[in-house]
This record gives structure tokens, sequence and C-alpha cells, in this order.
């Protein structure tokens, strides 16, 4: 890595401390409300723990809040999550919505599994369904909590509504797309566009209905004819 890289790389990790650590004390309270309420409701489980590739294709453990039944990643859609997915539990729908779910991701943060922003860390069976180019470049970098890519498929999940086959239309086509996008940040990657997509990513939390992805689309890759209406 050139010197240049590595002097940027080690302020991104400034920052991704700094951040996730004050995020971490200000959202203290909500941790303290959503620990007890996720443990006295559904299943009983508070934290979900997942397998991920991260940098250099080196897996860790992803955490998230518990919002789906114990055995969803083996049931129904799989890996991804339908719109009024059955294996969503009552109090994972709220979570989901307003991504409170993610919240604990900030302790991959501190423990460098993650950035704040880079390629979203995907399961390996996702991870080998890009192309060789792709993982070699989502590889080289630190995932991360949010990127490019979770801007532009903030709603994702609405998307797949109402397709036919939403299963065999992520894989074949949405999955490449994200893996352009993704490989279009890191070809790109900088501590203005770590800046920019951070607040593109709070306004996309904070007020939904904005249509954040429209920020982005004139840079990243045109994304292919038969997931353009969709966007």
């Amino acid at each position: 890595m050139p010197p240049a890289s590595r002097a940027a790389d080690a302020l991104t990790r400034a920052f991704d401390l700094v951040f996730a650590s004050a995020a971490l004390l200000a959202l203290s309270p909500v941790f303290c409300v959503l620990i007890p309420l996720l443990r006295l409701t559904g299943e009983g489980d508070v934290f979900f723990r997942q397998r991920r590739i991260g940098r250099g294709g080196t897996p860790f453990d992803l955490v998230k809040f518990a919002t789906m039944v114990r055995d969803a990643p083996m049931s129904g859609a799989g890996e991804i999550t339908l719109p009024n997915d059955p294996r969503v539990l009552p109090v994972g729908h709220v979570l989901r919505k307003a991504k409170l779910n993610e919240l604990p991701q900030l302790l991959n943060v501190i423990a460098g599994d993650l950035s704040l922003i880079g390629p979203r860390p995907q399961t390996p069976s996702y991870f080998q369904a890009f192309r060789p180019e792709q993982r070699a470049a989502i590889a080289s970098v630190r995932p991360g909590l949010s990127g490019a890519a979770s801007v532009i498929f903030r709603d994702e999940e609405a998307m797949l509504a109402g397709l036919p086959d939403p299963v065999a239309f992520d894989r074949e086509v949405i999955v490449p797309y994200k893996g352009e996008i993704e490989c279009w940040f890191v070809a790109n990657r900088s501590l203005g566009l770590y800046f920019r997509l951070i607040a593109l990513t709070v306004l996309a939390v904070l007020f939904p209905g904005r249509n954040c992805r429209r920020r982005l689309a004139a840079k990243v890759p045109p994304p292919p004819a038969a997931l353009s209406p969709l966007l």
C-alpha cells in the first residue's frame, strides 16, 4: 500500500473510532431500552451473529439486534428478507424499519472489523456470487456499516415486492450491480466520499421519504435495464 493510502487509511480509522465511540455513548439509552425489550419478546434473543467476509477475505462475526426467528437463514427466502417476511418478529419489524437493528455493528467498527463506510460485508455464499474481480476489489478494503450500495438499496425489501421470483432477481440482477457499485467505491474512495456517504446515510435513516439515492445516481455505474425502473 502506498504511503499516501496508508495515511488516509489511518485517518479514516481514527474517524471511525471517534464517531463510533461517540455514537455508542449517545445511543446508550436506546440500548438500555432495546436489550430488555428483546429479551422479553419474540424468542428472547437480544443479539444475532452472522459470519461475514471482511478485509482480505477474512471472516468475522457481524453483530445485530435479533429481529428474526433463530432459523431464519435456513428457511423461507434464505439470506434475503422479503416484504412482510413471516420470519421477522413483531418488534423486529419496527427495528428493521428504523434500522435500529444495525446499531450493535458499532461494536464491530470499534473492534476493527468494519469501517463506518465501505463495501457492505456479505455472507460467504453472497460474497462468492460476486465476480472474481469484484471479490478481489471488495476484499482489498475494510467493509462498512454503510456505504454507496447501502444508500442506493436503502429500500431493497420494497424493491423486491411483487416480483415473481425475488430470490432469483436478487442473485442475478441486484448482486452483480451491487458488486459494480462497491468496486466504484473502492476505486474512488477518499475522505470526501467517506463524509458524504455518512451524511447521506444519516439523511436516509432520519428522513426515509427523501430519495437519497438520487444524489449518488449520477456518480455510480448505471443500473441494468431490469433494475432501473425499481430505483
